[in-house]
């Protein structure tokens, strides 16, 4: 009786282990080589895929995204609806870099349409390599489970010293109540 492991294994019946590992080396490949083309220093933002146009967390990612590109880096994302939209629609509206790592994902959206660089992903291993990677800063706004999974990473690789510093932004640092959740880490 063959015991699966877990829902890794259901992506597709058809493929062999030694076959995923060959995939999941293209899907690396292919983001790096897009990925390193870009002539700019970037901030990852991540929040809620939820999040409409009419939200504080919108507008405020939207606003900030502008403000990064006017001050020289590029906005990474997700690639999806909400805070992710918002902050590719200010970082491309402002001339920008705009990056969107989107997942491939049944029942969940596209990418949005403001994204200028794209990279497609099965992988969240591989996705979130690509978020810290390229990334110099992060910035944490509301959102669900892969917010709270893409800020692990980043803040875990810190703590371990395999990235070198992180700086670290919550939503509330843009309101009049500022609550910063992270902090430089040498």
């Amino acid at each position: 009786m063959e015991i699966r492991q877990n829902v890794i294994d259901d992506l597709n019946a058809m493929t062999t282990e030694s076959w995923r590992t060959i995939r999941i080396m293209a899907e690396m490949v292919q983001a790096l080589d897009t990925l390193n083309k870009l002539d700019t220093d970037c901030v990852s933002i991540f929040g809620s895929a939820r999040s409409t146009p009419d939200t504080p967390e919108y507008r405020d990612a939207e606003r900030l995204a502008r403000m990064l590109v006017e001050k020289g880096f590029g906005v990474i994302t997700g690639g999806g609806p909400g805070v992710m939209e918002a902050a590719n629609k200010g970082a491309a509206e402002a001339g920008g870099v705009s990056v969107g790592l989107h997942i491939e994902l049944p029942h969940e959206q596209g990418c949005n349409q403001y994204v200028k660089t794209r990279c497609n992903f099965r992988y969240f291993f591989t996705r979130k390599f690509m978020f810290v990677k390229y990334a110099m800063a992060y910035v944490v706004m509301p959102g669900g489970m892969g917010t709270i999974d893409e800020l692990s990473e980043a803040f875990v690789l810190a703590q371990t010293g395999r990235i070198r510093f992180l700086y670290f932004s919550s939503h509330s640092m843009l309101s009049a109540r500022p609550f910063p959740i992270g902090f430089p880490l040498v």
